[in-house]
């Protein structure tokens, strides 16, 4: 613990939901303004957990999945130099790119594919479905650099990045 970290208070009872609602004590918490407040002091913490960090106190909370989820997608531009622009459930828009990585990875026990972005410290956003089809939609078809295989990678770009989103 450091001079300035706040002391630990125990756990709140507020879960993040997969699909990005704040539930306290069981109950939706329906104030918009109320969870960007908490979700700017979201931490994630080196332990894996989820902490609303403020100047005099930290409590943990639990997180279902993700603390965010990506609702909607701006395209501009085509190729290398095109930027993918989203934005989450609490209003925080980033582009995809070096400091905001996209992943795709798979659900090991359903098949289904899990897209994540990178917000900030740590803390990601599922692309709910609509925005995941939208950006399958964009995908390129790329050779794969594997020797000796004809593998391709179906991938986006974004800020000159290329963010793979599967193989066949």
């Amino acid at each position: 613990m450091h001079l300035w970290d706040p002391p630990y208070c125990g756990e709140l009872d507020i879960v993040i939901k997969r699909d990005g609602s704040w539930v306290h004590e069981g109950k939706p918490i329906r104030r918009a303004a109320m969870v960007r407040l908490f979700s700017s002091v979201l931490k994630l913490e080196d332990d894996g957990s989820y902490y609303l960090v403020t100047p005099v106190e930290k409590v943990k909370i639990s997180v279902e999945d993700c603390p965010f989820v990506v609702l909607e997608m701006d395209v501009d531009g085509a190729g290398e130099s095109q930027q993918l622009r989203f934005t989450t459930n609490t209003g925080e828009t980033v582009t995809a790119g070096a400091k905001h990585q996209l992943t795709v990875a798979t659900n090991p026990e359903t098949g289904e594919p899990h897209p994540v972005l990178h917000i900030r410290s740590g803390l990601n956003a599922l692309l709910n479905r609509a925005v995941f089809y939208r950006l399958v939609d964009l995908a390129e078809q790329i050779p794969a650099q594997a020797e000796g295989g004809n593998e391709h990678v179906s991938g986006v770009w974004s800020d000159s990045c290329l963010f793979e989103l599967g193989r066949y």
